[in-house]
């Protein structure tokens, strides 16, 4: 087992807060300029998600919602939003 440093591992957890601290935020819109680069083909994913500092799995993840919630509102659903 690994041995944490200081009586209760506080230099482990004050590395998970700076990471959770300085991750970057991306906006909806930002979501979406990248899932529709990644949809227009010119680049490779991973060239893409390279460019953009975002892991493949995650470029996947928000292409997977982008289509899923645009199968939905195309069938008739309504966003959680509209909903008074």
């Amino acid at each position: 087992m690994r041995q944490k440093s200081g009586p209760d591992g506080s230099a482990e957890r004050h590395v998970k807060e700076i990471r959770r601290k300085t991750r970057r935020k991306f906006s909806a819109e930002e979501k979406i300029r990248i899932v529709l680069e990644g949809l227009r083909g010119e680049y490779s994913i991973a060239e893409l998600c390279r460019r953009e500092g975002i892991a493949q799995g995650l470029y996947y993840t928000w292409s997977k919602e982008f289509l899923e919630a645009g199968k939905k509102r195309l069938s008739g659903g309504r966003c959680q939003r509209n909903r008074a």
